[in-house]
């Protein structure tokens, strides 16, 4: 059965209700941070990825956080930042950035609801499958960067390219 078919929704559902009920659902460990935030970890092929939603009522915003972790060697920070914008040309629905402080690459995203319109869970469960799929998909192409000194180009051939339909 999938989500949407056990899930009820109704008009008045908060955002954060619904990625808690699909966290819960695919048996995802979560953490209600608060009313308006969740924390979650998803596991990937690559590695667990760290998920963070949060709703901004202020700008009627719901906003996407999924990182993991990277400590790439100071010299190859510059080849970091060329791969990453090569990743981000090839996508549409969100964008890496490196916080090199945190030490995480980011993938980032912000669903505007403006005008009080509600998210669908299938919505929500694509804007959190999207996530996992970008961070999966390039990856490897960030960790022969980072640490097998391959070229941004050369890398970039790795990039996983985004699958249609199931095998």
């Amino acid at each position: 059965m999938s989500v949407s078919e056990e899930f009820h929704l109704s008009d008045d559902l908060h955002p954060i209700d619904i990625v808690e009920d699909i966290a819960a659902h695919r048996d995802w460990e979560f953490d209600r941070v608060t009313d308006d935030q969740i924390a979650m970890s998803v596991e990937g092929q690559w590695r667990t990825y760290s998920l963070t939603l949060a709703w901004s009522a202020h700008d009627e915003t719901l906003r996407l956080l999924c990182t993991f972790e990277m400590e790439p060697p100071d010299d190859r920070e510059a080849a970091l930042y060329d791969v990453l914008n090569r990743c981000n040309d090839m996508v549409w629905n969100g964008a890496f950035t490196w916080w090199a402080e945190q030490k995480l690459m980011v993938w980032r995203y912000g669903l505007c609801l403006a005008g009080g319109q509600s998210a669908a869970l299938e919505q929500i469960d694509r804007l959190i499958g999207g996530a996992v799929m970008a961070a999966e998909r390039f990856y490897p192409a960030f960790q022969l960067v980072a640490w097998a000194g391959h070229t941004p180009a050369d890398a970039m051939k790795v990039a996983i390219a985004e699958a249609y339909g199931r095998a």
